[in-house]
C-alpha cells in the first residue's frame, strides 16, 4: 500500500471501531478478540484507535493519579484521570490516552514492546462504552429451544468454561465462555458473546471427553489449548453473534460435597459479586465509564431472576436444573 498506515474496522453490533497502525502485526490481540467482526472494507468508524510505534512516550501527563501499582500479567503501571482524557502509562514500554468525549484513543508503543493486555481491554472498554455497550466477565448461553440467555458469572478459575461446555453439550447454545457484551434497551438488557477462542484446560478435557476431537497434542504453559468456536461447533451447539434477551443471571460456585444445586440468590448479593469482578475503582473513585457499567449491572440485576449455581462432579447435571428453574 502507498499509505504508510493500515486501518482495519470491526463492527461491534452497529458501532464500528477502527484500528490504524503502521504495521498490522501491532494489533494481533485486537484480531484475536474481534477477528470475526472485521468489516470487509474500511468504513467510517464511530470510535478510532491510533497505534503509534515510537520511543517518545508521554509518561507524565497532567491529571489526578488514579492508580499506581502492579496489574496482573502486565506489570507496573500508572493511571491518570485528566477529566475528559484518561491516561495509562507503562514506563519505558507504552502509553494510552483515551478521549471519551471525542471518541478516540491513542496507543504509543516502544519499538521493542508489544501492546499489553490491560491497554487492549481498556481501549475496548472505551469503544464499547461509546456505543452504550459494556463488556462483562461472564459466560452466556441460550436456553434450549429459546433465544433467551442465561449469564453464568464467576471469578477466573471457578469453572465457567467447563460449565459452559457442559451446558452446550445438553442443548444450550454457547455464545461465549468468558466475555459478553451488554446493552440496556427500553425492553430490558440484551447481550451478545465475544466471538473469541475458548481456552480448554487439560482437566476440562478429562471431565468432558466429548471435546477431545477438537484438541491437538500440544498443551500450553498453563495446560490449556485455545479452540475456535467453529471447531467446537462440530461437537456441541454454538450460537451466532447476535444480541439476545437475558432470562437469568447465575453466580457459579464450586460444590463442597460434589453435588450440583441451583438456588435463588438475593439480588443484593448478585449485584456485589458481579460488580466486584467487573467494576474497577481507583484513588479517584469510580471513573465515568465504571459508573455507567455499574448502572447497567444494577439494571440487569433488577430485571432478571438471580441464582447461585453450585456445580459438583458432573457439571452436565446443571442443565436440567436450569431448564426447570428458568422459564423465559
Amino acid at each position: 500500500m502507498s499509505d504508510p498506515t493500515t486501518t482495519f474496522c470491526y463492527d461491534l453490533k452497529g458501532h464500528v471501531i477502527g484500528i490504524t497502525a503502521p504495521r498490522a502485526d501491532l494489533w494481533p490481540s485486537f484480531d484475536l478478540m474481534l477477528g470475526t467482526l472485521r468489516t470487509s472494507e474500511p468504513v467510517q468508524p464511530d470510535f478510532r484507535v491510533n497505534i503509534v510505534e515510537t520511543s517518545q512516550l508521554p509518561e507524565n501527563p497532567e491529571g489526578k493519579l488514579a492508580f499506581d501499582g502492579e496489574v496482573p500479567l502486565d506489570g507496573h503501571c500508572r493511571m491518570i484521570d485528566a477529566g475528559g482524557v484518561f491516561h495509562l502509562v507503562f514506563p519505558g514500554q507504552q502509553t494510552v490516552s483515551i478521549h471519551d468525549d471525542e471518541g478516540w484513543a491513542e496507543i504509543r508503543v516502544h519499538p521493542d514492546s508489544k501492546i499489553k493486555w490491560t491497554p487492549l481491554m481498556m481501549v475496548l472498554d472505551a469503544a464499547f462504552d461509546a456505543g452504550a455497550q459494556h463488556m462483562l466477565h461472564t459466560a452466556g448461553l441460550t436456553l434450549p429451544g429459546s433465544e433467551a440467555l442465561v449469564l453464568v458469572h464467576a471469578p477466573s478459575g471457578t469453572g465457567k468454561s467447563t460449565t459452559s461446555l457442559a451446558l452446550a453439550s445438553q442443548g444450550f447454545g454457547l455464545c461465549s465462555d468468558d466475555v459478553m457484551i451488554l446493552r440496556t434497551t427500553p425492553d430490558g438488557v440484551t447481550a451478545w458473546g465475544m466471538p473469541r477462542k475458548v481456552k480448554i484446560h487439560r482437566n476440562t478435557a478429562a471431565m468432558l471427553p466429548f471435546v477431545s476431537p477438537c484438541l491437538g497434542e500440544t498443551w500450553g504453559a498453563e495446560d490449556e489449548q485455545a479452540v475456535s468456536l467453529d471447531r467446537l461447533a462440530e461437537v456441541l451447539h454454538v450460537e451466532d453473534v447476535r444480541a439476545r434477551p437475558i432470562a437469568a443471571l447465575l453466580h457459579l460456585a464450586r460444590s463442597a460435597d460434589g453435588r450440583t444445586r441451583l438456588a435463588p440468590m438475593a439480588r443484593t448479593d448478585a449485584m456485589v459479586t458481579l460488580a466486584t469482578d467487573n467494576v474497577r475503582t481507583g484513588l479517584t473513585g469510580l471513573l465515568p465509564l465504571q459508573k455507567r457499567r455499574m448502572a447497567m449491572i444494577a439494571t440487569l440485576v433488577r430485571s432478571v431472576p438471580t441464582f447461585t449455581l453450585e456445580v459438583g462432579a458432573s457439571p452436565v447435571e446443571a442443565a436440567a436444573l436450569i431448564r426447570v428453574a428458568v422459564n423465559p
